[in-house]
């Protein structure tokens, strides 16, 4: 009767503290965004001093009236994926499905996988109008999509048929593991994990990428002949320079260097060439670089190693406690496996951290970005990448006047402000 009660009261503990936790998650995040809202509405009559002379007051009440769109309708998003969270969780939806399946498909690895698979259909279904809204009718509304039905159902299926076959069976590998390999399972299973996400290093630029875009060769000589002189003056080699045809989807322009070992290659979207001039797409390629040359990549993964090594320990541990199971609204399998119920408690509880360690990343983030800044403007030319940076923040309607609190906690990048200051005074 004592152990019982016990029990009884842990997960009566574990339910008030993941109410209070997300709670809390949720009243924060709304309190960034209505903080981001106020101050991006009260600076939208006037272009700041430092930008009045490149910026037109049109350009930036664009930035302005784009983010506010966002950030509102990001709400709304908060408030749903609150309400789907509570939904699988302490009303029971996650032990519904569990129980469900088991009668469709008995105990067993089978059931597990298809726990899984079911799990990651629905959500996805769920979250389906709002990734629809967000591309047909924001995006749309300040011409950024250039994606129609077509092209976005097609992309849709691909990724989806894409998601199952390399998902299943990495699903079933890692649920045969945990349920084999003893209690080092988690050990065992990181490894794996992170073998997994080297591969698709290897894998994507060449195999998966091209299945959404083309890619072709860089035909502008001038261009080709600046980058491949600044990859030899920076020591980088590289598979090839590619334009992407990312028009077909957006007006958003960008640039990246992708790959790993033999397979690494330079990518720009082919927005990004029809907007800079070739001295300008050397600073931005420069910039890239420069995270290769101060080694943030390698930085960034030992980062998620160390914190995906730490995420599979916990969840080695909470899914031998039954108060995890019970605590969170879940009746877990008497005499079966629980790993993948497991699995995903843990999926939806993690995202509650996230809010109170995301500004330690971001701030390491927007450090990363000053250390890549200095290393482009030492190779290149510091206006060139301040104007190019600026054409960049203009065309993709950033907000010149974001709230500072709501930088620390969400921005990967630095603001304009900060980071064309620093460009340019770096540059003198």
């Amino acid at each position: 009767m004592t152990a019982s009660f016990s029990s009884i009261s842990t997960s009566l503990i574990t339910s008030v503290v993941f109410a209070l936790a997300l709670i809390a998650s949720v009243l924060l995040k709304f309190w960034l965004a209505t903080r981001q809202i106020r101050h991006v509405a009260q600076h939208r009559g006037e272009v700041p001093r430092a930008f009045a002379e490149k910026v037109s007051r049109a350009a930036h009440q664009k930035a302005a009236d784009y983010t506010l769109a966002k950030t509102r309708f990001g709400l709304i998003e908060l408030a749903w994926g609150a309400a789907v969270t509570l939904g699988w969780t302490l009303l029971g939806g996650l032990s519904v499905l569990n129980l469900t399946l088991n009668q469709w498909l008995g105990q067993g690895l089978m059931q597990q996988v298809g726990l899984l698979v079911a799990f990651v259909l629905i959500n996805g279904l769920i979250d389906l109008p709002f990734t629809l809204y967000q591309t047909f009718v924001i995006e749309q509304r300040f011409g950024f999509n250039r994606t129609s039905a077509k092209l976005w159902l097609q992309d849709f299926a691909k990724s989806t048929g894409l998601g199952l076959i390399l998902g299943v069976p990495l699903a079933t590998l890692v649920l045969w593991m945990m349920g084999a390999t003893g209690t080092l399972w988690w050990l065992w299973t990181w490894c794996v994990w992170m073998g997994f996400n080297v591969l698709m290093l290897l894998v994507y630029p060449s195999w998966i990428a091209p299945l959404f875009n083309k890619f072709q060769p860089l035909e502008n000589q001038e261009i080709k002949d600046r980058v491949a002189k600044l990859m030899a003056r920076c020591g980088f080699t590289s598979n090839g320079f590619f334009v992407m045809d990312g028009s077909r989807r957006s007006a958003h322009a960008n640039a990246y260097f992708t790959g790993f070992g033999a397979s690494k290659r330079v990518v720009f979207y082919d927005t990004l060439l029809a907007q800079l001039s070739p001295p300008e797409v050397d600073a931005v390629l420069a910039h890239e670089l420069g995270h290769f040359k101060r080694r943030h990549i390698v930085k960034r993964l030992v980062s998620m190693f160390a914190m995906s090594l730490l995420g599979f320990f916990a969840l080695g541990w909470l899914s031998q406690q039954l108060w995890f199971f019970t605590g969170l609204g879940v009746l877990p399998n008497l005499s079966g496996q629980n790993d993948a119920l497991a699995l995903l408690l843990f999926m939806l509880v993690l995202p509650l951290v996230g809010p109170f360690v995301g500004p330690f990343f971001t701030l390491m983030s927007r450090r990363h970005e000053f250390e890549a800044d200095a290393y482009a403007v030492a190779q290149t030319s510091g206006n060139d990448l301040a104007t190019a940076l600026l054409k960049l923040y203009k065309d993709n309607a950033s907000t010149l006047t974001p709230d500072p609190l709501y930088v620390k906690f969400y921005y990967s990048h630095p603001p304009a402000n900060e980071r064309l200051g620093r460009i340019l005074s770096a540059g003198t």
